[in-house]
């Protein structure tokens, strides 16, 4: 990892930002910015394949099909996390994009929680080939997952949000250090 952030503490559950290879973490699950079809292509979807192995896309064909603003999960292969939770999000103007990112960041903690797992690692969902701008991106999944930890029965206990380059880590950080100074003083 290259640039990791002191983590941050909200409502006992950890948030963390870090820069790097999101299939390196050792997490219960990650996330693949996924497309509707749950071809593992380009991009996040390409490395999980390429370190995974072909057992990834064997369960994602098996699958057939996500909506757009939801998720699915599967075993991870070789990949040091033991599920891969593949939740897809909009493509640039498409229409209500922040609405279905939001739908698709929250499908995959529901994903997480449903299994009990303990921690999860997001990219930045639908900033590549889906064109969505990292300023919008960070604002909207960091609000869910910052809202998340207000639910009750959580068994999430570390999500982390995984930037590939130093300016998409950047434009998070500014974000969330936003998003927690706005934020009551009792969590």
């Amino acid at each position: 990892m290259a640039a990791q952030a002191k983590p941050i503490q909200v409502n006992g559950i950890t948030i963390e930002l870090a820069q790097g290879d999101l299939t390196d973490l050792v997490v219960d699950a990650i996330v693949n910015a996924a497309n509707s079809q749950l071809i593992l292509g380009a991009g996040v979807a390409g490395a999980i394949r390429a370190k995974g192995g072909p057992s990834i896309q064997v369960e994602c064909s098996r699958i057939g099909f996500c909506e757009v603003g939801e998720a699915v999960i599967t075993g991870a292969g070789k990949l040091p996390a033991q599920y891969v939770i593949h939740a897809v999000g909009p493509h640039m103007g498409e229409g209500s994009e922040r609405g279905k990112l939001a739908s698709a960041t929250r499908a995959a903690l529901r994903l997480a929680e449903d299994r009990h797992l303990t921690s999860i690692a997001f990219p930045a969902i639908s900033t590549g080939v889906f064109g969505y701008p990292y300023e919008s991106c960070a604002e909207v999944m960091l609000r869910v997952i910052i809202d998340h930890t207000f639910e009750d029965s959580i068994t999430l206990q570390r999500v982390i949000v995984c930037l590939f380059d130093s300016p998409a880590y950047q434009i998070f950080a500014r974000e969330l250090h936003k998003q927690i100074e706005a934020l009551p003083p009792e969590t």
